[in-house]
């Protein structure tokens, strides 16, 4: 089965863009010829790739087409630069989790832009679900909780995240006078990053909590410290997040003890020059952080 490259290029393009149209718009061919593209495609697989909503929805077949077309693209660009014949700054999609985005991420970035002329398209999402990303076909390379390889990505292992309880002295004043017991837990409002953060409840359930607490959810990094700072509820922060206000006495430490979440970054499986450079920077990135142990 022949897959023309312009076919898959086009898959690609409907799916960053949303729509056929826009697609269209961008690649600078009609919106019939699109359509035509996409049909030929299904014919030759056999199968529909695309569901026609608003925004389009890629099916399981058409999430294998769409990372052969990113994998594809990235082989030719390292072929062409390897040529000397790649003027285009190549753009790499990847999938970070917040945390790591807000304490060690960002300078594996930079590490790889001072080298090369690139763009990157970074994907915030937790890291119980990074993978996901890469599985479709959206991100080359993620940072994620997955130990076992997505199909056609290799893994190695980053390190730990480590998270301790605090929360702010008046808070904790009110409603854990008596430490950590189970029904403490289970009336003192928490606060979750987003619906997926189970962090806080994994330490409630050693403790003995069975209900779920009240929970606040504060999706942004800076703003869930300060929400615990605040004494809106306690949660869970990682080095750099509290040491402040420990110092100060405005923090306390809830538990001597930490939920460790471990971190893998993922790639696909290519020998790509440009994708090697990623990983070295994110490693190199990883090993020297104090949020990384």
């Amino acid at each position: 089965m022949e897959l023309p490259l312009d076919h898959l290029r086009t898959l690609a393009a409907i799916v960053d863009a949303g729509t056929l149209d826009t697609a269209a718009t961008r690649l600078g061919i009609t919106p019939s010829a699109v359509s035509q593209r996409l049909r030929a495609i299904e014919q030759r697989v056999g199968r529909v790739v695309l569901q026609r909503t608003k925004p389009v929805r890629l099916t399981a077949a058409g999430e294998a087409l769409v990372r052969l077309a990113r994998q594809l693209a990235l082989l030719e660009h390292d072929a062409r630069t390897a040529l000397g014949d790649e003027d285009a700054v190549p753009r790499i999609p990847l999938a970070v989790n917040a945390d790591s985005l807000i304490t060690w991420f960002l300078p594996a970035l930079a590490d790889v832009a001072a080298q090369r002329d690139v763009v990157f398209d970074v994907h915030r999402e937790d890291q119980e679900r990074t993978a996901q990303l890469l599985e479709a076909g959206t991100v080359m390379g993620a940072v994620t909780a997955q130990r076992e390889p997505v199909s056609g990505c290799v893994a190695s292992p980053l390190g730990r995240m480590r998270y301790v309880p605090i929360a702010a002295r008046g808070f904790a004043a009110r409603w854990f006078a008596e430490g950590l017991g189970r029904a403490a837990l289970e009336r003192a409002p928490i606060v979750d990053f987003d619906a997926h953060d189970s962090l806080q409840t994994q330490l409630a359930r050693r403790h003995g909590a069975r209900a779920d607490a009240p929970r606040h959810i504060i999706s942004a990094s800076a703003e869930y410290a300060e929400a615990i700072r605040i004494g809106l509820g306690w949660g869970m922060l990682l080095p750099g997040q509290y040491e402040a206000g420990l110092a100060d006495g405005s923090l306390v430490l809830l538990a001597d003890e930490a939920v460790e979440v471990p971190l893998w970054w993922q790639r696909w499986n290519l020998a790509s020059p440009l994708l090697d450079l990623v990983t070295g920077a994110v490693e190199r990135a990883a090993r020297t952080s104090a949020a990384v142990v």
